[in-house]
């Protein structure tokens, strides 16, 4: 058996991997390739893992741990029986199940609601509604609408358990691919995330990946773990875990920018949603408008909205950023480029923890307390290849964010994920705990 493992994670842009020692999570090697999307993305993975392991003949047949999020990653649907109580806590699960919700849907499906779900173009439908013994009537007739209407996108039933039989048998009786999973809101007030959070993994891992068209063969379905939010959701925690507070981790990417937190239940949260469908205390929000590529126009936009550009700033990043989404391969390369990037990734990142910290991607106002907070780290192309200090300065921009209208943390310190370790360590997580954690106190928190 190897005392290796190669760990993966195929972007939408870039193939990172990193080669780690099982018995003391040391990282041995590490390379980043173009992710080839347009061919077969096993082309741009087997070379990553030959660079990754050149310097490690002894890794040569380890095992491997892959996850994804090329082609788009995970987009999910959620329709639930009413907004502010399911259809939010389903939004909640599928973020922390590595998805981009792409739709929320609320009521009873009607023929506008229909035509919304199929115009998100979801790869997963999470059909949610009622308590356990409570209404059971919607989700009965939105299983029945879908059904009507040849649905054939695969779909996790995670509502009232009374009417699970009955709403299966319509679904199923139809053709639509159906996978069960556990109440995510079994009683108000008490949000259960984790079998649903499993179903949404392994309807991602036997239907979506092999119907991207990714690879032509199988290979890569069967290699492929988890998505890669997924992965990183798994480290977090993994990491949070070894640390005495909170923690927040602002993933910048070329379509998203993603927000991970962890934090320590107390009784600060408040507002009907919360009360209502509950909390996630380890979470992630997604903002697909914010990104360093497809998605630089949005950050632009966005800053604008947020009064954070400075005069003449406008022009000079509107131009930049559309020449990034036209050209989403674009490689800074000459130091005003980087200027750009650098200056895009701030802006990035300081308007997803504004969102993530009032609550403006779930709509309750509340928001989460980010006040305690000891680390931030931030990770994503743009801070991996910048300098030390240049990608610190992204993070201080986030962390000195007086205009934002959020609490700031009051003691926090800021670390580059400059390697991609927490993707690494949470698809270790499960079989390798104690690799998982060596992996992240040696390369996060500079323990030896």
């Amino acid at each position: 058996m190897s005392g290796y493992a190669v760990c993966a994670d195929v972007g939408s842009t870039f193939t990172k991997v990193a080669v780690v020692q099982l018995a003391t999570g040391a990282l041995v090697g590490a390379a980043a390739r173009p992710t080839t999307v347009a061919s077969d993305v096993l082309h741009g993975l087997d070379a990553a893992v030959a660079a990754a392991t050149v310097d490690v003949p002894a890794a040569a047949g380890a095992p491997w741990y892959v996850c994804s999020s090329a082609g788009g990653g995970l987009r999910l649907a959620v329709v639930g029986y009413e907004e502010l109580v399911t259809a939010r806590a389903g939004q909640q699960v599928g973020l922390s199940a590595g998805a981009r919700v792409v739709h929320v849907g609320a009521g009873r499906l009607d023929r506008a609601g229909l035509a919304g779900l199929r115009a998100a173009r979801p790869d997963v439908v999470l059909l949610v509604g009622g308590t356990d013994g409570g209404d059971g009537e919607v989700l009965v007739h939105n299983a029945t609408r879908l059904a009507a209407a040849r649905w054939r996108v695969p779909v996790v039933v995670a509502g009232n358990v009374e009417v699970r039989s009955e709403v299966v048998g319509v679904l199923a009786g139809r053709g639509v691919p159906v996978t069960v999973a556990d109440n995510v809101l079994p009683r108000i007030g008490v949000l259960a995330p984790l079998s649903a959070r499993a179903a949404i993994r392994d309807v991602f891992l036997r239907h979506v990946i092999g119907g991207k068209r990714l690879s032509r063969g199988t290979r890569f379905a069967r290699l492929v773990r988890a998505a890669t939010p997924e992965a990183v959701l798994t480290g977090v925690e993994v990491l949070a875990d070894q640390l005495p507070g909170d923690l927040v981790v602002v993933d910048v990417g070329g379509a998203t920018t993603d927000v991970y937190s962890v934090l320590t239940p107390d009784e600060r949260a408040s507002g009907p949603a919360r009360a209502a469908a509950g909390m996630l205390w380890r979470a992630r929000t997604v903002e697909g408008d914010l990104g360093m590529r497809w998605s630089a126009p949005g950050v632009v936009v966005a800053a604008r909205a947020e009064r954070m550009l400075a005069p003449g700033e406008l022009e000079v990043l509107t131009v930049a950023a559309a020449e990034r989404a036209a050209n989403p391969g674009f490689l800074a390369v000459d130091p005003d480029a980087w200027v750009v990037d650098w200056r895009i990734a701030g802006l990035a990142a300081t308007v997803a923890l504004r969102r993530h910290a009032r609550g403006a991607a779930v709509g309750d106002g509340a928001g989460r307390d980010l006040r305690d907070v000891r680390l931030v780290i931030g990770s994503g192309g743009v801070l991996r290849h910048a300098g030390p200090r240049e990608a610190v300065a992204v993070l201080d921009a986030v962390l000195t964010d007086h205009g934002g209208g959020w609490a700031l943390p009051r003691s926090a310190t800021p670390v580059v994920d400059d390697q991609y370790v927490l993707a690494a360590a949470g698809l270790l997580a499960a079989e390798h705990p104690d690799t998982a954690v060596g992996l992240l106190r040696r390369h996060l928190l500079g323990e030896r």
